[in-house]
């Protein structure tokens, strides 16, 4: 299942990690203000299987938060339940764009479980299809920025490749950045993707700064090809992105690869190359 039809599959049901790192892991690893996480769609199989065993198994390798990317039919209640019982924090969690047409019950289930971010990862291509489908999401997004605001929960828009593809003249995802409050809407950036797409991450968390909470961590073997790949066995220059996202905002790394081979495996190696950096402190806000 590919997160399009995953995110949908979702979306008519109405709604739809930090370590402490040892020896030589840098401070901005193993201090609390910047833990790593993992982006649970990489763990979808295993969690279907086994939704508490799984998530014990995340916290056990030494993820301190995971982001959700569907929620197995668990009411809000449970899933803040199996939360604690795994001592994992769920700052975010992925949302369909019709769930802005539902925007208090979303916001009701977020922050039942404790989230602090609603993310809207994917938008359909009606949505999408030239400048002003993208100028229309943009209006809905600080539409319900505000308000989310208002009950404790910020709006965050999560790029995909499409999203550099120019249309009209313009970068779809410049549009969004220009035209959206950065007082009510956030952006998760996706690195991986972004880098497909062809434009430079450093790029734009220094010409953003405060814009790029929350990053998404998966590697890729180089062009022309882009093979999703873990966390340092690409050609991604993690250590120049990270630090550069701890200067300008970033609070939360998820970890995440689409399809791995093995998905335990695949969060487990990301977080032991993740844990051998030495990276610099992120600046207090």
């Amino acid at each position: 299942m590919n997160r399009r039809s995953f995110v949908e599959q979702l979306a008519t049901l109405g709604l739809l990690v930090s370590a402490a790192a040892p020896g030589c892991a840098s401070a901005a690893v193993r201090r609390r203000s910047w833990p790593l996480g993992v982006q649970l769609y990489t763990v979808r199989r295993e969690l279907e299987r086994d939704f508490e065993q799984t998530l014990d198994r995340i916290a056990g390798m030494g993820y301190a938060e995971v982001e959700f990317a569907g929620y197995f039919d668990r009411p809000a209640r449970a899933v803040a339940s199996s939360l604690r019982r795994a001592g994992l924090d769920a700052p975010s969690g992925h949302f369909p764009v019709e769930s802005l047409d539902n925007w208090d019950e979303t916001l009701d289930f977020a922050v039942e479980v404790g989230h602090w971010y609603v993310v809207i990862p994917w938008v359909p291509p009606e949505r999408r299809a030239d400048a002003d489908g993208y100028r229309a999401l943009a209006r809905a997004l600080n539409a319900a920025g505000t308000p989310g605001r208002r009950r404790g929960i910020r709006l965050a828009y999560h790029n995909q490749e499409y999203d550099f593809a120019p249309t009209e003249g313009v970068v779809p995802f410049d549009l969004l950045l220009a035209e959206t409050d950065p007082d009510a809407v956030e952006f998760e950036l996706d690195v991986y993707w972004m880098v497909k797409g062809g434009h430079d991450p450093l790029r734009y968390l220094r010409s953003n700064p405060g814009r790029f909470p929350m990053l998404h961590l998966k590697d890729s073997s180089g062009a022309p090809g882009h093979r999703m790949t873990e966390v340092g066995s690409g050609a991604i220059d993690w250590p120049a992105i990270l630090t550069v996202g701890s200067e300008t905002g970033t609070r939360h790394l998820f970890v995440e690869h689409d399809e791995p081979a093995s998905a335990l495996d695949s969060v487990e190696q990301s977080l032991g190359y993740l844990r051998s950096l030495r990276l610099p402190e992120p600046r207090p806000r």
